[in-house]
């Protein structure tokens, strides 16, 4: 297993020496995504006249920390007390989907979406027709438990790093055309590729050695390094295998390292 907390270590000294004037990670999407583990509620109620499923959940928690990744590596990520309340302020434009896709089912524009925050973090609580058929299958989803998790989509307008660059606190973030809602796997709270780094260092000890050798070189090109030189490439043991299965092995092996 990689050693976080030396890939931590490492990271924040790089980070320390090369973002003294950069106030976010390196290489962060302009609207990430962040997903939280959430208590989804569904019921029917009467509105205007009218039946609707209410959903009622948190899309967002305050001063929870949670892992991510930039250009250097590992860090915790924070949204602090307060982040929203200037985007709630200002009436931002915010739609309900299910997994940030399809077409969405509420809205702040129709009033049939309300956001709010307090101590725990961005609340939302959605007003959906119960005649539309994924609306049915999201209800029902909630209902048996395979639908437990919240996110949402944002932009951050303010943030600061920690004297010793571990942590990144968001502490402000506008969410007009954005959206919240549920998601299949919200207990990961990131989805970015550099947020995935991690599970993929992990991998590497088992990574099939054709997979392996193509990361090296594709790693190779994206920091520059010219004239790398590989080790003769492995024979395989004849012990137990027939003349034609070592041939194929070695010829394998020769398409790959070349002649």
């Amino acid at each position: 297993m990689t050693d976080l907390s030396q890939l931590r270590a490492a990271a924040a000294s790089e980070r320390a020496a090369h973002c003294a004037m950069s106030d976010r990670p390196r290489d962060r999407p302009e609207s990430p995504e962040v997903r939280f583990t959430s208590s989804l509620r569904a019921k029917k109620v009467e509105r205007d006249g009218n039946q609707w499923y209410l959903v009622e959940g948190y899309a967002s928690v305050f001063e929870r920390g949670y892992e991510m990744w930039d250009w250097y590596g590992p860090y915790t990520e924070v949204v602090s007390l307060g982040a929203a309340d200037k985007t709630l302020e200002a009436s931002p434009e915010v739609v309900f989907r299910f997994n940030h896709a399809g077409t969405p089912m509420a809205g702040t524009r129709n009033g049939r979406l309300e956001l709010w925050a307090d101590d725990t973090g961005l609340g939302q609580r959605a007003y959906l027709n119960p005649k539309r058929s994924d609306v049915q299958l999201l209800v029902q989803a909630i209902e048996d438990d395979d639908v437990r998790e919240q996110s949402f989509m944002f932009r951050i307008t303010s943030g600061h790093w920690s004297p010793d660059y571990t942590e990144y606190r968001i502490d402000a973030f506008d969410l007009d055309r954005g959206d919240v809602g549920p998601v299949t796997y919200g207990a990961n709270p990131h989805t970015s590729i550099a947020a995935r780094s991690g599970e993929f260092l992990d991998s590497i000890p088992q990574m099939p050695l054709l997979a392996a050798r193509e990361a090296y070189d594709r790693l190779g090109q994206r920091l520059g390094v010219v004239g790398v030189v590989r080790a003769s490439p492995p024979v395989p043991e004849p012990a137990g295998s027939s003349i034609d299965l070592v041939r194929a092995h070695l010829a394998a092996e020769k398409d790959v390292w070349g002649a």
